[in-house]
């Protein structure tokens, strides 16, 4: 018997952006269990016929103009849309998985409505969504008493890091949540581009870039990814290698950074614009002298995993996510004034050895515990029961 499993919350299949999107995308693309069938929410502005993707029935659902609250009523219409198709196909034993804990005072009856139908009702609860720096003080109370009623009437949340499990087993004890862990996944495939394509030297020419010569970031533009912290103890090293900042600036944020910084005086900083061709992300990475990761807000974060599974020396804010996914495969960094800066100057110095047995020790962590083949297998056992 088939075992329907409805996924909410993502943007939705094929993945143009986003870690939720790029997971659905991963998740359905790497099924190994031919009896699940995914059925993915996907978000449009006028509504169109469902469609097939990767074997999953894709159903289109109105991403509606109001505010900062299209979100919530995108995830609230697409939970009735499946309520509406079980009930419709007389669909035993479903699963709906939400992703994110943003329909908190929707949830409830909704659980209740799905219960009635036989149906368990998983959530990713994502990472610490209401400390993000981008929302105002109303909206982080609302994400943070949402992720409170979800997790209270949850079947089961699936969670992408050991210590968002903690957190929410700490935090939400009184309700005794019922968790489990299962991680992000990465691509360990190489980039199919040579050292010498075209494609890549223009880039490293339009930059002022060279293989092997310059650090590297790649990641969403906000403050709690620490970009000040990094451009600050970049500007403070020594070194004579470039640091390439692969983000969508924004005009704001970047204008506050020059102000404190004063980066703009330094020509190692480039701000290189974003890079949306896979092949040729994955052969920047892989020809980055290191890699800096600053995010300490959220789960196992795909950036993160993508770099351990190209880049050989990579360098990481010294947090629990961060020590969770590379263990003894990256070099860990303090926001302690100076601790970056010196870091990068022993890093320069590094033997290449030393640099080849991190890079075989990250790549490791990927292979054994972040493919998106175990990742699958993993998510598959847990669905399927």
């Amino acid at each position: 018997m088939k075992k329907h499993v409805f996924i909410i919350g993502s943007k939705g299949i094929p993945a143009a952006y986003g870690g939720y999107e790029t997971f659905v995308d991963k998740l359905t693309e790497y099924r190994q269990d031919k009896n699940i069938q995914y059925h993915v929410a996907c978000a449009v502005d006028e509504l169109k016929e469902s469609f097939t993707y990767n074997h999953a029935h894709c159903f289109n659902i109105r991403w509606k103009k109001i505010g900062p609250a299209r979100a919530i009523i995108y995830d609230w219409d697409a939970f009735r849309y499946c309520l509406k198709y079980i009930k419709k196909h007389q669909i035993p034993d479903a699963v709906i998985y939400v992703l994110a804990c943003r329909m908190g005072p929707f949830f409830h009856n909704c659980v209740k409505k799905a219960h009635k139908l036989g149906a368990k009702v998983y959530v990713n609860p994502d990472g610490h969504e209401w400390l993000r720096a981008k929302w105002s003080m109303p909206v982080r109370r609302y994400w943070k008493a949402s992720e409170g009623m979800m997790v209270k009437d949850a079947d089961l949340l699936i969670c992408d890091s050991k210590n968002i499990e903690k957190y929410i087993q700490e935090t939400y004890k009184e309700y005794q949540p019922k968790t489990t862990f299962i991680a992000y996944g990465a691509e360990t495939s190489k980039s199919v581009l040579k050292d010498d394509d075209e494609k890549l030297l223009g880039w490293y020419e339009e930059k002022g870039l060279k293989a092997g010569e310059y650090y590297l970031v790649v990641g969403r533009f906000v403050p709690e990814n620490n970009y000040e912290t990094m451009i600050r103890e970049f500007m403070r090293s020594k070194t004579e290698k470039s640091f390439a900042l692969i983000t969508n600036v924004t005009d704001k944020f970047l204008n506050e950074l020059k102000q404190k910084t004063e980066f703009d005086k330094d020509p190692r900083i480039k701000f290189v614009g974003t890079v949306y061709d896979q092949e040729l992300l994955k052969k920047i990475r892989e020809n980055a002298y290191g890699y800096f990761h600053g995010h300490e807000v959220g789960g196992t974060n795909p950036s993160l995993l993508e770099a351990l599974g190209s880049t050989e020396l990579n360098l990481l804010l010294d947090v629990g996510f961060n020590r969770e996914v590379a263990e003894d495969g990256a070099l860990y960094w303090t926001k302690e004034e100076g601790n970056l800066a010196k870091l990068i100057e022993e890093a320069d110095e590094l033997a290449s050895d030393v640099i080849t047995s991190l890079g075989y020790k990250a790549k490791e962590r990927i292979r054994e515990w972040y493919s998106w083949e175990y990742i699958t297998a993993e998510y598959e056992k847990v669905l399927s029961r």
